[in-house]
Order: C-alpha cells, then sequence, then structure tokens
C-alpha cells in the first residue's frame, strides 16, 4: 500500500493517469445512451494498477479531490467534442467521491466546468454511492437538488450493496438507479424476484434503471423482460479510448451489428 500511495502522489502531475469511456445501452432500440467515464492508472514503475486498489488508497490518503476534479474536467472537454461533431445528446457519467461530494463548493465546481466548455447541465450524469449520501441525508439531498437544479442527473450506483433499503428510493434526490452486478449475476441462480422489485419501485416514482455488469445474452434478455431500461457491461463493449469511443458512435450499423435476436 505505501508504495501505490508513493507513486499515486504526482501520478496526475506526470500523466500517469487517463480517463476510458464505457457505452450506456438503450435496451429497447440497443442505441448507444451514454458514456461512464472511468479512471485508469499505468504507472511506469508499478504498471498497471486496478482502480480497485488505488481508488480507496486516494481516497483513505486524501488524495481522490484532485484526481476527481480532474476526471470530472476530462469527461466533459470529451462530451463537449463529442456532442458538437457526432451524437449533439450524448451524455456522461462520471463517478464522485464522498470527499468531492461533501466539498462546500462543489455544485459550483460542477456549474463551472460545465459553463466553461458550453454544456446544459443536461450533458452530465453523476454517479454517487448510496453510503456517501446517508451520513447526511437532508444535507445530501439539498446538493443533490442544487445539482438538479442545473439540469444534471443524479445516479444511485451500485445500488443493493450498500444500506440496500429500498425505501431510500423514495428520500433521495436521485434520477436513475444502478442495480449493482451483482445482483444481475445472481439472477441466473436465485431469480429475478429482488432485481424485478428494485424495477417496480424505481419505475413507480419515475426513476430509471441501469443493469450494470451485463456480459452474457441471457443476461441482456433477462433484464430487459423485467423493463430495465439501460444496459452496461462487456456485452456490450469493455472500457475504450477516447479514439475508439468516437468510433463506435461513428458506425452507423452499430445497432445492428450489436443486437441480440
Amino acid at each position: 500500500m505505501h508504495q501505490i500511495e508513493l507513486h499515486l502522489r504526482g501520478a496526475l502531475e506526470r500523466q500517469e493517469l487517463s480517463v476510458l469511456y464505457q457505452p450506456l445501452v438503450t435496451l429497447a432500440s440497443n442505441t448507444i445512451h451514454s458514456a461512464e467515464a472511468l479512471l485508469r492508472w499505468h504507472s511506469p514503475v508499478l504498471g498497471g494498477v486496478s482502480p480497485a486498489t488505488f481508488i480507496p488508497i486516494a481516497e483513505q490518503r486524501g488524495l481522490i479531490v484532485p484526481i476527481g476534479d480532474w476526471v470530472l474536467e476530462t469527461a466533459l472537454q470529451q462530451v463537449s467534442q463529442w456532442r458538437s461533431g457526432k451524437d449533439p445528446h450524448l451524455q456522461v457519467s462520471v463517478n464522485v467521491s464522498p470527499q468531492q461530494f461533501d466539498q462546500d463548493n462543489f455544485v459550483e465546481k460542477v456549474q463551472s466546468k460545465l459553463a466553461h466548455w458550453g454544456l446544459p447541465g443536461e450533458a452530465l450524469v453523476l454517479e454517487l454511492t448510496e453510503g456517501s449520501l446517508l451520513v447526511d441525508l437532508e444535507a445530501s439531498n439539498t446538493k443533490l437538488a442544487q445539482l438538479r437544479g442545473l439540469g444534471v442527473q443524479v445516479a444511485l450506483d451500485d445500488f443493493g450493496t450498500g444500506y440496500s433499503s429500498l425505501a431510500y428510493l423514495r428520500t433521495l434526490q436521485v434520477d436513475v438507479v444502478k442495480i449493482d452486478r451483482s445482483f444481475i449475476w445472481a439472477m441466473q441462480h436465485e431469480g429475478p424476484t429482488f432485481v424485478q422489485a428494485i424495477v417496480q419501485i424505481a419505475h413507480h416514482i419515475g426513476l430509471k434503471i441501469v443493469a450494470e455488469g451485463i456480459e452474457t445474452v441471457e443476461q441482456r434478455r433477462g433484464v430487459q423482460a423485467l423493463s430495465c431500461d439501460v444496459g452496461q457491461g462487456y456485452l456490450f463493449a469493455r472500457p475504450l479510448a477516447p479514439q475508439q469511443f468516437g468510433a463506435l458512435l461513428d458506425q452507423e450499423d452499430w445497432a445492428s451489428q450489436r443486437r441480440t435476436p
């Protein structure tokens, strides 16, 4: 851990960090709905380091705020280019750490970055976990309402892995629920009951559902049968470099190539 922390300090300045983009796909039409920005780190000393390893260390050591700000800036710059030249309605999703969200000026930062790149709030989806929002529910909802007032959408990420209470869906100021991949995979052994309950309640209160971690045709069929709105996972595409994602947007026959029977 010490070695990772040592090399992570300064990784941003040394331009060792990069952002990949994974498509989220509208299941009904099999068209690209949005792109999730995913942070990657390749150290010249350590090689490629998994985000599951270095992001918790960045959070523990107080490094995540400048890194998170850079990811947000990079993602907004990229989506502004794509919206200008390829898809004027494309959204980008960016993960937000609890430390970022807790900043007093976080909403102002988001507003400033959107304005800098000439983007409407609708171009951005901010992904937060249950745990980061429920520490102080009232304060979180105030900030979420301010973000949504800018037109920014808010997604509850990895739903089911934290407090896992469906009751919170009625309370939190969010627009999207992302069902954790573990529940998508469990459907084949345990049945669809839990996922079905999430979808029904979320849709009842006007939320959109994203099913994460779809890797097989059977999983895709299963979540589509439950009326999930959007899918994400290796079945559609792995995280891609910006030029690769841009090429995907250029493929007019992408939908027909990827459509599953």
